[in-house]
């Protein structure tokens, strides 16, 4: 017994004083409640010696809890890296914003980051607060900090990019997408918000090498391939594009957006049943449906079928009149069949319908439409001598290209 509380006080003493100096080295008045904790520890000892008196296991349980074991966690922390402030403004701050009160969150992690300019967390959280407050600015200094703190923060290094971008700094955003891409390339998101960019700011080549690297860590992703054919229509290079789009078709079938492309392409290259086979199934999603009835209508046009191109243009309309109604009246194959067309009295009240697709898909949507009026007028000669004048090219599953033309067949 005596010689358990010699022990305890040897131990418990070293540790106060321990955490005494540290107090006045770190200038830290988070220490002054451990130490008032060991304080209680060491005086139930006190007592328990000078009067001789055997404490229950409870108190004796207190004693060692306040004065071990409480500053050994702290102690045992510190040396991870982890300081007394740190956690306990950390803990303040979860609690302030469990409660709602986000401006006594803010001035704790403050008060921390103003003591450990080097503490991680603080400036991790302080990003996360100003950027759900909407102060971007402040939100991107924080998140910086803490990269310089953790360079494998690539959260960090996303959210930086995300919040430039959204700022409308697209090119400090793309250098600091391709940086992030180059620490770790499989960051699929970052390589969603890259090509985005790319894509708005027309860089398409850029683009596809972007999508092209990022399909060696996931090929079988329908998301980068229906990108890349995106990537890929911009180009004009409606082959390759083909196979994207195919191929996300294939991984999703209810991916509709690339079968609609897929059906713009087979009418450049007028192939009418590939497209219309692709078109009654681009038909299934409400986004596409008007404009698909709208294309199988000039197809059964073109086929000279005038019962079924009116019963589509007129189902076109009922669905999206304002945007059906507009195109029919520029479109001259419709002329014959005018009369016969089913346009709405009250249009100019009729709202406008949400665009639910992205920019890039609408980019993406309205090129491809545009080159189909382009090529109308072409032959099929032509077509197929535009097809033997282009490299044919082929993505393998790692994303590389390979080209063989055949003009040298």
């Amino acid at each position: 017994m005596i010689i358990e509380q010699f022990i305890f006080t040897v131990v418990s003493l070293a540790i106060f004083v321990y955490m005494f100096f540290k107090m006045i080295k770190n200038n830290d008045t988070s220490y002054i409640v451990i130490l008032i904790l060991e304080a209680i520890g060491i005086a139930l000892n006190f007592l328990e010696f000078a009067l001789f008196i055997e404490v229950n296991i409870v108190l004796n349980i207190i004693k060692y809890v306040l004065s071990i074991v409480i500053p050994g966690i702290v102690i045992i922390l510190e040396f991870r890296g982890k300081t007394l402030i740190e956690i306990i403004n950390v803990a303040r701050a979860k609690i302030y914003l469990s409660l709602g009160n986000d401006k006594k969150a803010k001035e704790a992690l403050l008060n921390l980051v103003t003591k450990i300019p080097n503490s991680y967390k603080g400036h991790k959280m302080l990003a996360e607060l100003y950027e759900q407050e909407g102060g971007m600015r402040k939100a991107i200094d924080e998140y910086v900090q803490a990269i310089d703190i953790n360079k494998k923060d690539y959260e960090s290094y996303y959210k930086v990019a995300e919040l430039l971008n959204s700022l409308d700094k697209k090119q400090e955003a793309s250098e600091m997408l391709f940086n992030l891409l180059d620490k770790k390339p499989d960051m699929y998101k970052a390589t969603e918000l890259l090509g985005d960019i790319l894509i708005s700011t027309e860089m398409y080549k850029e683009a596809v090498n972007v999508y092209q690297e990022a399909l060696k860590y996931n090929p079988v992703s329908y998301e980068i391939n229906y990108n890349l054919g995106i990537a890929y229509t911009m180009l004009n290079d409606f082959q390759n594009a083909k196979i994207c789009y195919e191929k996300a078709a294939e991984i999703n079938s209810l991916l509709y957006n690339a079968k609609y492309s897929l059906a713009e392409i087979a009418l450049i290259y007028k192939d009418l049943e590939e497209a219309e086979k692709r078109f009654l199934e681009a038909i299934e999603e409400e986004e596409l449906s008007a404009d698909g009835y709208y294309e199988l209508a000039k197809i059964y046009l073109i086929k000279g079928d005038k019962e079924t191109a009116i019963k589509y243009v007129n189902t076109a309309i009922d669905i999206d009149g304002k945007k059906i109604v507009d195109k029919v009246k520029k479109e001259p194959l419709f002329i014959p069949v005018m009369a016969r067309i089913s346009i709405p009295f009250n249009l100019e009240n009729q709202e406008e319908k949400e665009n639910k697709l992205q920019e890039k898909e609408v980019k993406a949507k309205e090129h491809l439409e545009e080159m189909v009026d382009i090529t109308r007028h072409l032959s099929y000669s032509d077509i197929n001598l535009l097809k033997k004048n282009m490299p044919e090219k082929t993505i393998t599953l790692d994303g590389k290209e390979k080209e063989q033309d055949e003009r040298q067949k």
